[in-house]
């Protein structure tokens, strides 16, 4: 048989590197299996859901097959997760030769930064990582991977190029994609999205960032460690504006002593072209003015990936927000389920893989387990980092919660100080309890350390029992520790203390 002209697929640049990560994640030569004549599970959509979903529901000896249009392994793999990271662990070598100095080594303030060689090495290690995701590596675990697009044809069949999947249960993943604000002259100028950005091989002189949410604030600061000049424009008074806001205040002091130009309560009224040059028209509080510009990002926020799936004729229900499921993450079609930023408000790779975990046991194994039932912890990966689980203050006080709030400065723990590090641990509990009901951490590797909290949340046990555990000293983790501390010591009151000396006094 021969490949369908669909297959090609191309990765700009197509140096050897992205020409592996397509031979991995989307074959040329793919030739689609002949399909089976019933599968225990049909899975559309190839990213961290879709393929969680898929060697989980095959290992456990379901007969599976996996479709996808584009390339496997999503967004996390391709645009997303893997190629920022490493832009940003690049971003981060630069400063910390710019700010060696202060830590007794010489060094030069002004690095020199190969953009290009940044780039290469970002679409090596893509490519190198990629073959986790490989279609032949889904083939050899005993699944059948059909690339094409998949539509449902029925309430229990799905149609792929010209072949028909018959389906006793059947999973959406097919993820989300970036949205741009309708302003006039945007399209027309062009723009960056996740998509696109990491194509670049030339750093931009100046970068605009549209939005100032996790991905805008990662990006904003990684491309002005390697030498872009980078204007975020924010319509909020707060970029971040979900997080706790004195972290986003230590973020914002640190994109400004970087030299990162940041404007807040600013709206973008329209585009134009000036001399090789894109000009933003902005507005804030009553006043007009413009920028100019190399390129513009944009990163306002996500849509569902529902085009074409013909979800009406599977009588599956859907908004604009996407596919509705249920706590079990059914859908309004019994066989079918759906798994990932196609129906989650948590866009993130972690949050799609538990899901998936939840789906393979609701729909294969008459499984009760519920979304709501996950403790789920995140972080933007900024320097330093803002990681969090749980309720914020505000979530505590809609829920009717009252709280006592523990900080731990970073500065005041031996290696944080030892390390020049910014930030805290900020724990809420119920009043009157230990119970965590919530956490936020600011620090160079947060997102290493908010999963010891995260752990004490799904356990049931509380700032006692952390203020209990040893931490190897000194490390920054300490700090979590010591909120524990500081928790203990509210519970030493005057009586107890009179309690103490009388038996002290006592037995002395």
């Amino acid at each position: 048989m021969t490949p369908p002209a669909e297959n090609q697929v191309v990765v700009p640049p197509m140096d050897t590197h992205n020409q592996t990560l397509i031979s991995n994640v989307h074959p040329p030569d793919w030739v689609n299996p002949k399909p089976a004549p019933r599968y225990h599970l049909v899975v559309i959509g190839a990213g961290t859901a879709g393929l969680v979903t898929a060697a989980g529901a095959a290992g456990l000896g379901a007969k599976v097959a996996l479709v996808e249009k584009s390339l496997l392994g999503g967004d996390c793999l391709n645009v997303g997760c893997v190629p920022s990271k490493v832009m940003i662990r690049s971003s981060r070598a630069v400063e910390d030769v710019r700010s060696a100095s202060k830590f007794g080594v010489s060094g030069s303030a002004t690095p020199e930064v190969d953009f290009s060689a940044v780039m290469e090495r970002m679409r090596r290690l893509r490519a190198q990582i990629s073959h986790h995701d490989s279609a032949r590596r889904f083939r050899d675990l005993g699944i059948d991977v059909f690339l094409g697009e998949g539509q449902f044809s029925g309430p229990d069949t799905v149609t792929v190029n010209d072949s028909t999947l018959r389906f006793k249960k059947a999973v959406i993943a097919t993820g989300a994609k970036p949205v741009h604000p309708p302003v006039e002259g945007l399209k027309e100028t062009g723009f960056l999205t996740n998509e696109t950005v990491f194509t670049l091989t030339e750093r931009p002189h100046h970068l605009a960032m549209v939005g100032g949410g996790p991905v805008g604030c990662e990006l904003s600061q990684a491309f002005c460690r390697l030498g872009t000049q980078v204007t975020i424009i924010e319509a909020g008074s707060q970029f971040l504006a979900r997080e706790d806001p004195e972290a986003a205040t230590i973020i914002a002091e640190t994109f400004k002593k970087e030299g990162i130009d940041v404007r807040l309560a600013t709206q973008l009224k329209r585009v134009t072209a000036a001399q090789g040059k894109k000009r933003l028209h902005l507005e804030s509080e009553g006043q007009e003015t413009t920028l100019e510009v190399d390129e513009i990002f944009v990163g306002v926020g996500r849509a569902p990936n529902m085009k074409n799936l013909n979800l009406e004729g599977a009588a599956v229900e859907y908004t604009h927000r996407g596919v509705v499921v249920d706590d079990y993450l059914q859908t309004t079609n019994s066989r079918i389920y759906a798994a990932g930023d196609i129906c989650m408000g948590w866009k993130f790779t972690h949050a799609a893989d538990a899901a998936a975990r939840i789906v393979i046991q609701n729909a294969l194994f008459l499984g009760r387990k519920k979304l709501s039932a996950l403790t789920m912890p995140w972080c933007t990966y900024t320097d330093p980092e803002v990681a969090h689980v749980g309720m914020y203050e505000r979530d505590a006080k809609e829920k009717g919660y009252e709280v006592d709030t523990f900080v731990k400065p970073l500065d005041q723990v031996d290696r944080g100080l030892i390390d020049a590090e910014v930030g805290f641990v900020k724990i809420l509990v119920k009043k009157g309890t230990d119970r965590i009901l919530g956490a936020t951490i600011v620090a160079r590797h947060a997102g290493e350390m908010i999963s010891e909290i995260t752990l004490a949340m799904v356990a049931g046990v509380g700032l006692t029992t952390l203020s209990g555990v040893i931490h190897p000293y000194p490390t920054q983790a300490e700090a979590i520790k010591q909120v524990g501390d500081l928790y203990r010591r509210t519970r030493l009151t005057p009586l107890v203390k009179k309690l103490v000396s009388t038996w002290l006094t006592w037995t002395g």
